[in-house]
């Protein structure tokens, strides 16, 4: 690629590219060339200029020699990523925008009189009848309003100021309608599949292989508490599937052989091998988009609330007008009221800035599925935390493998990976990841793998049963013993690791020490969180007290519990609600999903399960605890900005109303202040709440 460099400084390059034209998929091509480099921080190509500022680390000369060997053709971009970018919507709605602006100063310049006349009166059809329309269905709402306020300038031959106000109208609805679909783009793209890899099957194996190598009519298992991956049809198996991302229902809903399944749900219980019929992940995000445009949860109750108080004082302006002419017999000072209503900007504005800070958050990796939850996190006193892979790190690793049968560590690390790749749980991955570390190959051993949630697996090895998970599981549950002669190194284990035990025919076969370090920046959010307005912080774990107690020292936690099942901590997260106080959980595991329901607001990690993603109503992204208190913040600017507009709406619009009727001001004056004003609220609604 042929380019020169316009300005320079230390990590941070700003090129322009040598070519005609660059279209949108070349910019789209550029930008994940730059996104898949390790060493770039950030970047940003801008298509009309041909420009490309990149933010980097690292060696200078690496950068110039991939921007030199650089190649469209060369670079093979994912599909999705291609028809998920946004960039041609920004464009197009940011030339309608500079379009309808240019057209209307020039006819302000360049006509005469007269035509603008007849433009305008053919312009205002449109209104007008819509607020027919709405008259005629029985409401008398924000339409109406419009067209009253339009049809008497028309009536009253002021065309300037019917111009004007259908003008800003139109601007309005550009800016609400840019916003509001750029907002639903970029939340639907953040809950678009993120597949890694799934599980083929090959003749009688089940092969794990990269999603992007799976083809139509490829048959792929899914097992208990992982998402589906690809649309298809059930050809073996049975489960119970949660479809709440598309129909919007938590309750699972029965499959089996036969019954299509769809990309995204997740796989509650049992398992199924499905034959694939769509192999990208756009039907999906199509899914997703037309959800998210339909569902009422994309609304707070203060946007619902601000939309029916728009609706409703809209008779009262109507009466408002008529009693001013009524009481002074003078058109002009009727018509102030007229073109003066509360209804426009309280429409506009409200969603605006809610969906303004759901794309906000998405800057820092927060996908947050609607904006009552927002309203939910400003509003909650109590957040309650998991512990493994949330107030801890979420990569926990193995510090040892500890014997209690003869067999070789290593080979009782092989048998254990085998057992938990097949689920995904951060002590799980840690199983997984020290086998491959140690180049432990493990061949699929075992006959089927029935996973306990919050308890362990149970399955069959060489005709022999093999249970793995946690003391209560292996040892209360399944009636496992400790051989005699390993009695003392049992009661020995070292005590600062989390423990996950495994047994072979009802004997402890090894003791896997996982270590759990906790996250570096958990006491200072916890502080965080405690001055943006959180009383009480709880932990639960399912760990044993000595391992909770630990972790609960250090964060600085209100309370903590220990040994607790799944639905002890939603039985938790219920008795706090009804003691009146909102409520934040916060989980990353299958164990989690019941409390993340269960709560106000619900939180999950996104090196999580699958289903606790899917279920929860906030997912954040990032390796951070910190972006907690960047949420809290976020929503707690939001309600502060929704109520500032709700008084400089009022206090505006009042004072116009006041201004006319006293005749200090003109109609078209009102006109003009009362539509520039809800402009430059909106506008401002649609800054980052952040700085």
């Amino acid at each position: 690629m042929r380019f020169i460099i316009k300005h320079e400084i230390k990590g941070r390059i700003r090129i322009h590219i040598i070519q005609n034209k660059m279209t949108y998929m070349q910019a789209d091509t550029l930008q994940y060339f730059f996104e898949t480099r390790k060493y770039v921080v950030s970047a940003k190509v801008y298509h009309r200029l041909g420009d490309a500022a990149i933010y980097y680390t690292g060696n200078r000369d690496v950068l110039i020699r991939d921007l030199k060997e650089f190649s469209y053709d060369n670079v093979q971009v994912p599909e999705v990523f291609l028809q998920n970018s946004g960039r041609e919507l920004n464009q197009i709605y940011w030339d309608r925008l500079i379009t309808n602006v240019a057209l209307h100063i020039g006819k302000k310049i360049f006509l005469p009189y007269s035509i603008k006349a007849v433009m305008a009166m053919a312009k205002s059809v449109k209104y007008i009848w819509k607020g027919i329309c709405t008259l005629r269905k029985g409401k008398i709402e924000v339409p109406v309003l419009d067209a009253t306020a339009i049809g008497v300038s028309v009536f009253r031959s002021d065309f300037k100021t019917a111009g004007s106000v259908m003008f800003l109208l139109g601007i309005g609805e550009i800016l609400e309608e840019w916003t509001h679909k750029k907002s639903v783009d970029d939340l639907a793209r953040s809950m678009s599949l993120n597949v890694g890899k799934v599980w083929l099957c090959s003749g009688e194996n089940e092969i794990l292989v990269d999603a992007s190598q799976i083809k139509e009519n490829d048959l792929v298992r899914v097992n208990m508490g992982s998402m589906i991956p690809f649309d298809g049809t059930v050809v073996m198996g049975e489960a119970m599937v949660n479809q709440s991302s598309l129909t919007g229902e938590a309750i699972a809903v029965r499959k089996s052989e036969g019954v299509s399944v769809y990309a995204g749900t997740v796989v509650e219980e049992g398992e199924i091998t499905i034959c694939v019929s769509q192999a990208n992940g756009s039907t999906k995000f199509e899914k997703i988009v037309t959800m998210i445009e339909e569902t009422e949860k994309l609304k707070s109750s203060l946007e619902s609330r601000a939309e029916h108080l728009a609706d409703k004082l809209v008779p009262y302006t109507l009466a408002g007008t008529g009693f001013v002419y009524l009481l002074t017999r003078n058109v002009t000072r009727a018509l102030s009221v007229l073109m003066v209503d509360f209804s426009c900007a309280l429409k506009l504005a409200m969603p605006i800035s809610v969906l303004s800070a759901i794309r906000e958050a998405g800057l820092y990796n927060i996908t947050v599925k609607g904006g009552k939850f927002l309203e939910a996190m400003a509003e909650a006193d109590t957040i309650v935390f998991d512990k493994t892979g949330t107030l801890t790190k979420a990569q926990p690793t193995v510090a040892d493998v500890i014997s209690f049968n003869g067999d070789n560590p290593d080979e009782l690390l092989r048998i254990a990976a085998c057992l938990e790749e097949h689920f995904p749980h951060s002590m799980a991955k840690a199983v997984v990841d020290a086998a491959s570390e140690r180049k432990l190959v493990h061949e699929e051993l075992h006959s089927k793998v029935e996973y306990i949630v919050a308890h362990g697996i149970s399955t069959t090895i060489n005709n022999k049963k093999a249970v793995i998970g946690s003391y209560h599981f292996v040892f209360e549950d399944e009636k496992c013993t400790v051989r005699e002669e390993y009695r003392e190194r049992f009661e020995s284990i070292p005590s600062q690791y989390s423990h996950l035990y495994m047994a072979i025919e009802n004997e402890l076969a090894a003791v896997i020490c996982i270590e759990d370090p906790l996250r570096e920046e958990a006491p200072e959010v916890i502080r965080k969180l405690r001055n943006a307005g959180i009383k009480k912080v709880v932990m639960m774990t399912g760990d044993s007290d000595r391992t909770a107690s630990v972790i609960a020292d250090k964060v600085g936690v209100d309370e903590y519990y220990s040994e607790v099942l799944p639905e002890d901590k939603a039985g938790f997260v219920e008795r706090e609600k009804l003691e009146g106080r909102k409520v934040i959980m916060i989980g990353d595991g299958i164990n989690d999903s019941p409390a993340l329901s269960a709560a106000d607001v619900g939180i999950a990690i996104s090196d999580g399960a699958e289903i606790a993603r899917e279920i929860a109503d906030i997912t954040i992204g990032a390796d951070s605890l910190k972006e907690l208190v960047t949420l809290k913040e976020i929503s707690n600017c939001l309600m502060m900005r929704i109520n500032k507009n709700y008084r400089m709406i009022v206090g505006i619009n009042t004072g116009l109303i006041i201004l006319g009727v006293g005749g200090i001001i003109m109609p078209t004056s009102s006109a003009l202040l009362h539509n520039a004003s809800t402009l430059a609220i909106s506008l401002k609604s649609m800054e980052n709440l952040l700085r």
